[in-house]
């Protein structure tokens, strides 16, 4: 968890003054040499390191997002600290090489594994003093390559360009099943551009909105905080974190050269199971105790030793009543999912107990028959019918069944839960989308019809009480211009449009546009709550079924629409916490636009040749059920089925009457889930029922449904002591 800073003195206030006073004054472009000269020196007073004073402490909690943001992270900034300096390419290129290479590795491994951005903070920091320290400035080629001590400005860019490659994009979901299921091999060219086209969509609609979602104070990103925090910390005074650091060094030494046994001596330390080792034939024992490898059971009281896979995501920072919640939920899956397979709900003991393929009503309890679903579809990859009539509806294992049914429960119980807990903070956070507002949206001569000419029309100055007190040091640069965003939309889309039919996805263009509308609208609601709250929506299963109903039978074009609909919102998202990083970074916004779009081209291009390598060379496994614990095809198969399901057969199989018809109906319990507990809170206040969060209940309930399930009680575990024992201490 962040650490809130102590106050700076009892002169803060004033100091905070003459920074806001100094950074905006140098945008005078018509000062005279002597003034800049002058304010320049204001400025660097204004922004020397300040000193603690621990008489003094900010206010714990903090009562405003104004607060956190201003405790948390300095309200000071130099603008004569240069980001634009060889290391930061050289570092930056590297480091978005690494990340998008690793990410789309692990996203064929049995456990998902995220590249943090506090990861990427730390590595770019040991490099980019190593570089400092050992190369010499002495020569003309020397200060090139090394300028300058490496200061928090490269630092950031470094992080911004490295955060943007480092996200597996769900355009290499698609070519992989393309490739594994379809036998349809997309051209190289064909697949980067489809990829760069899903990925800078979502970037053009959001730099678009940036005003609204990035700039007020109120747009918190709270995951950003501790990030940020730790660059202030590591860029601080030497001897303040000397012994953070010392203590950093041993930790990292330590884990990496721990991290070889579980990896490379003895994988079976991804997961212990007494249990399972007393009784190896037993199938029961199996389903319940064994979590080692990817589908072999839900890990009841295993453990695992491999914190590559414990820390992800890492548990030392959800708070006691997330845990507390998502451990209600993990007790609930192991109860469900045992009461549906054993129940022999939806002939569910004739399938395996944890999968993501489809199966034929053939299947028993020792011979599974995967669903041919290539025999269902015409030369135009289109649903048939009459084939469908001869082979049979297909089967989804109970256990994702149950998944699928969780997860639609949890995003619609996330919306009532937020409206009757939280509805107050919800009526301020969008008080933007006000009368005054919405008819300057629809008045012409507000409209900026030449958007070739910049205009600076920031939102409010340094006196707007409503703007981040970090976005009024920002004044102090050039801002982005919002035809470069317009631009990388318009590429986005037409890249888009093309690669769409030279990939043969029988998407046709009206369907890609709706599917833009959608995350369009998404971003906007979905982005802000992001900003707001700090929990990400997982839209994906609404978009899947909004394109089963629009496109019926064509699961190739479900994938697609899925692609342009849900992708732009999650890399949307991602990308407005990094501009929000940038801006408490004070990373210039010019910067942080070139970071971003250099990241994701090199992500890109590398997403797509470790796909196309992994997919051939690891063919066999990725198709089969239970893959291995180097391996997995689980993440394909459960997008493959999916889009299967809701994209060919979406009447057939969820309509109400139909053999799933409790997976659509769950979005509508969902929104009623919240109601009983809120209810009884205002009753009985003092049975805490404001303690339960539904959303985070249900959401879990599927949990155990893919992955190493080892690595769950040790992640309970860890994080309650954490934040139980470390935290108060």
């Amino acid at each position: 968890m962040a650490t809130r800073r102590h106050n700076s003195g009892p002169k803060a206030g004033e100091a905070d003054e003459q920074i806001l006073e100094a950074t905006t004054t140098n945008l005078s472009q018509e000062k005279a040499e002597k003034e800049e000269k002058e304010e320049l020196d204001i400025t660097a007073a204004a922004i020397s390191p300040l000193e603690d004073d621990e008489s003094e402490h900010f206010k714990v909690p903090a009562e405003t997002p104004e607060d956190l943001i201003t405790e948390v992270i300095h309200v000071r900034d130099d603008p004569t600290l240069n980001p634009w300096t060889f290391r930061v390419w050289f570092l930056g290129i590297g480091l978005s090489t690494f990340g998008g290479i690793l990410a789309t590795i692990y996203y064929f491994k049995p456990q998902t594994v995220i590249i943090s951005t506090v990861f990427l903070s730390v590595i770019s920091y040991v490099l980019g003093e190593a570089m400092a320290v050992m190369i010499p400035r002495k020569t003309a080629i020397g200060r090139f390559l090394n300028p300058h001590p490496f200061n928090i400005k490269e630092h950031a860019a470094i992080i911004v360009m490295g955060s943007a490659a480092a996200n597996a994009p769900l355009a290499i979901e698609v070519l992989a099943v393309q490739k594994l299921y379809y036998n349809k091999e997309v051209n190289a060219a064909v697949g980067i551009f489809l990829i760069f086209a899903s990925q800078c969509l979502g970037y053009g609609f959001t730099g678009l909105m940036r005003r609204t979602l990035v700039y007020p104070t109120k747009m918190l990103f709270p995951d950003n905080l501790p990030n940020n925090a730790l660059l202030e910390a590591l860029h601080g005074e030497k001897a303040q974190v000397k012994k953070k650091l010392r203590i950093f060094y041993i930790g990292f030494i330590i884990l990496f050269c721990y991290e070889v046994i579980p990896a490379y001596l003895m994988p079976t330390l991804v997961g212990v199971s007494v249990f399972c080792l007393a009784k190896r034939d037993s199938m029961l024992f199996t389903n319940l105790f064994g979590g080692s490898n990817g589908n072999e059971g839900m890990g009841i009281l295993a453990l695992s030793f491999d914190w590559q896979y414990i820390a992800n995501p890492s548990p030392l920072w959800y708070p006691l009543q997330t845990l507390f919640n998502n451990f209600l939920g993990y007790l609930l899956c192991i109860a469900v999912f045992c009461g549906v397979y054993y129940g022999n709900i939806w002939s569910a003991l004739s399938f395996p107990f944890l999968s993501q393929l489809l199966f034929t009503d053939e299947s028993n309890g020792t011979n599974y028959v995967q669903f041919n679903q290539t025999a269902i579809l015409n030369e135009d990859l289109k649903v048939d019918p009459l084939l469908v009539a001869q082979q049979g509806l297909p089967y989804f294992a109970a256990t994702f069944a149950i998944y699928i049914l969780a997860t639609n429960l949890s995003i619609t119980a996330t919306f009532s839960h937020l409206f009757l807990w939280n509805y107050d903070d919800i009526k301020t956070s969008w008080a933007f989308i006000s009368l005054e507002n919405l008819k300057l949206l629809v008045t012409p001569s507000q409209w900026n019809l030449r958007f070739w000419t910049f205009i600076d029309s920031k939102r409010g100055g340094p006196e707007d009480k409503e703007m981040d007190p970090h976005y009024r040091l920002m004044l102090a640069y050039k801002d982005a211009p919002d035809w470069w965003y317009g631009l990388v939309l318009i590429l986005s889309v037409t890249v888009g449009l093309i690669t769409i039919y030279l990939a043969e996805s029988t998407l046709p263009w009206w369907g890609f546009f709706i599917a833009c509308g959608i995350s369009v609208v998404c971003i906007l609601f979905f982005g802000a709550q992001y900003a707001m709250t700090g929990f990400n929506y997982i839209v994906q299963p609404v978009v899947q079924m909004l394109g089963g109903y629009i496109h019926p039978g064509r699961p190739v074009a479900n994938m697609y629409f899925v692609l342009f609909g849900y992708n732009s919102v999650w890399q949307g998202q991602l990308l407005l916490r990094d501009l929000k990083f940038a801006q408490y970074a004070h990373l210039s916004p010019r910067c942080t636009f070139a970071m971003q779009m250099t990241g994701t081209i090199i992500g890109s291009i590398f997403s797509y040749i470790i796909m196309s390598s992994i997919t051939t060379n690891q063919r066999d496994i990725l198709l089969s059920i239970e893959g291995t614990n180097i391996w997995s095809g689980q993440s394909v198969q459960t997008f493959n089925s999916q889009a299967i399901a809701w994209g060919g057969m979406a009447k057939s199989l969820f309509s109400v009457g139909q053999r799933y018809e409790w997976v659509t109906l769950a979005f509508i319990i969902g929104f009623l889930l919240p109601i009983p507990f809120w209810i009884g809170h205002k009753f009985f206040p003092k049975l805490r029922m404001n303690y339960l969060n539904t959303a985070l209940i249900s959401n879990y309930i599927g949990l155990l449904n893919v992955g190493v399930n080892s690595v769950t009680i040790p992640w309970f575990l860890i994080g309650a002591y954490s934040e139980g024992v470390m935290e108060p201490s």
